[in-house]
């Protein structure tokens, strides 16, 4: 299945006749994040089951709905729950809220994601600014016609994450004394956990944290044009020395414990 400009015309249009509303930025909201809903002034929420074309969100935690409200004075739409290619969507659906988001206004996109930490200074519940990504997913969401009217065919990745909003977040961290780190982030298929032959396999390769997400949204979002912030929260240890087993639970509860730390600076960089 191939999603078509009318597609995303077609649920753009739909969510403009439901919600008199223009957000200047756009917000994804990873595993085990979506406390910051609590920031959110909302004046409308659309589930995904409603909006024609769009997946529906089949993980825990996930709660499938797009808000539209305020942070700090500030008009936003918010994925509450995305998309991950391990839920059987191919690329273009995990992408097209990203799409929709742009053509309802978006000037920027902030992503936020739960990730295995592979570098090894990194603690649970900390915060890595992702400065750049290695995509080992196995399908690009540019494959296929290209969308013209949105982006060029070849779209330059040398700046993926944008520096002056990179250069704000950490103002924003220092000024109120939260700990974050840089690093690049990879994405890998899941939705199984990696081996520890694959954790030494990613270290060796140049990653400091892992995922199943993230660089599908970031390169829909290059192709227009998107500014992106995205920053992941370390919910396991994936080094020598700290590798155990994990559930579920345990990446939820590094990622709440997170959560005001990662509030405070999601709200303003908003």
């Amino acid at each position: 299945m191939e999603i078509t400009l009318q597609n995303i015309e077609e649920a753009t249009q739909y969510i403009q006749q439901k919600v008199d509303f223009k957000p200047t930025t756009g917000i994804v909201l990873g595993t085990g994040l979506g406390g910051f809903i609590n920031e959110i002034d909302i004046q409308h929420s659309l589930d995904y089951d409603e909006i024609p074309h769009f997946p529906i969100s089949t993980v825990e935690s996930h709660h499938g709905k797009l808000l539209f409200g305020y942070v700090a004075g500030k008009p936003i739409v918010a994925m509450q729950g995305r998309f991950h290619y391990y839920e059987g969507y191919h690329m273009q659906q995990v992408t097209f809220p990203i799409r929709v988001m742009k053509l309802l206004g978006i000037e920027r996109l902030i992503i936020s994601n739960a990730a295995g930490g592979l570098n090894k200074n990194f603690k649970k519940s900390e915060l890595m600014i992702i400065n750049d990504h290695i995509n080992l997913l196995p399908e690009n969401p540019l494959r296929g016609k290209n969308l013209d009217s949105l982006g060029v065919r070849f779209p330059d990745m040398l700046e993926s994450y944008d520096k002056t909003l990179i250069a704000k977040a950490l103002q924003v961290a220092q000024k109120n004394n939260i700990k974050v780190h840089q690093g690049v982030y990879v994405s890998v298929t899941g939705p199984n956990l990696e081996t520890p032959a694959e954790y030494k396999f990613l270290q060796v390769i140049g990653a400091d944290a892992v995922g199943m997400s993230t660089t599908p949204e970031v390169i829909v979002a290059r192709h227009m044009n998107l500014p992106v912030f995205a920053v992941s929260v370390i919910t396991d240890l994936c080094y020598e020395g700290e590798l155990k087993y994990v559930t579920v639970e345990e990446v939820i509860a590094a990622a709440q414990k997170a959560e005001p730390a990662l509030r405070i600076l999601m709200k303003e960089m908003v």
